[in-house]
């Protein structure tokens, strides 16, 4: 199983770092894990609508550019579908024995995902209805995935 995770952004924050290479580390022994950073797009504070759909237009071109045709796709999204830990786990299982060994988990950046990512999503994802700064979400996602594996295999861990 291979999975990545494409962001948009650089993560700076060492205790974010520190926590995405434990669980990373952890997924080793399940399956191969790939991180990939696309650039954020500069602009400021302020952004009228238009400005907005421009900066999540250029960075979902480069999120796209990093996804292959034969990848699963799953977009982190506020309107996407809330699952637990078991219906993650049985989701990816389904995945994996259908054949489907490339999963792609995509979260956006600050503005969210632009139309085009997620018209490319097989299917959206959110872990809640608030906010999350999409650093955190990274470590959220990866520990998810790692607990799904632990779930999938049968062994223990916290609940």
């Amino acid at each position: 199983m291979n999975i990545s995770i494409v962001s948009v952004g650089k993560l700076k924050e060492k205790y974010l770092k520190s926590g995405i290479e434990e669980y990373t580390k952890r997924l080793g022994s399940y399956a191969k894990v790939n991180e990939v950073e696309v650039a954020d797009e500069k602009a400021p504070e302020q952004l009228s609508d238009a400005d907005m759909e421009i900066v999540k237009k250029k960075e979902g071109e480069r999120i796209l550019a990093k996804i292959s045709p034969d990848a699963y796709v799953i977009a982190l999204a506020i309107d996407g579908k809330m699952k637990t830990s078991e219906q993650l786990a049985k989701d990816i299982e389904s995945l994996m024995t259908y054949g489907r060994s490339k999963i792609v988990f995509v979260i956006g950046g600050s503005l969210g995902l632009h139309d085009e990512v997620l018209k490319r999503a097989d299917e959206k994802l959110s872990f809640s209805k608030m906010t999350f700064p999409h650093q955190l979400m990274k470590l959220i996602l990866v520990e998810q995935v790692y607990r799904a594996f632990r779930i999938m295999k049968g062994e223990p861990y916290h609940k």
